[in-house]
């Protein structure tokens, strides 16, 4: 089950259109609306709502980059086993 679904996503993330929507996700959650949103006196445990959003969105934006780069992986293993040796 577990290898099913990672073979889904890395077939889905290979798709040019998804690469487009996440770089457009990007600027935008790093633009103006979003950071103004964020940017209130507000705590979350002691923490300002602007450091929260920027110390977790950037670690979810890196772990998109890397199942980014799952796919090259697993695209250059397919065609290494498809091609004659």
């Amino acid at each position: 089950m577990l290898k099913h679904l990672r073979q889904k996503l890395l077939q889905r993330l290979q798709l040019p259109e998804t690469w487009l929507i996440f770089f457009i996700l990007g600027i935008i959650m790093m633009n103006f609306p979003f950071l103004h949103i964020f940017n209130k006196p507000d705590t979350i445990f002691g923490i300002p709502l602007m450091f929260l959003y920027l110390f977790i969105g950037w670690p979810v934006s890196i772990f998109v980059i890397y199942l980014f780069t799952q796919t090259f992986d697993h695209f250059d293993d397919k065609h290494q086993e498809t091609r004659p040796q």
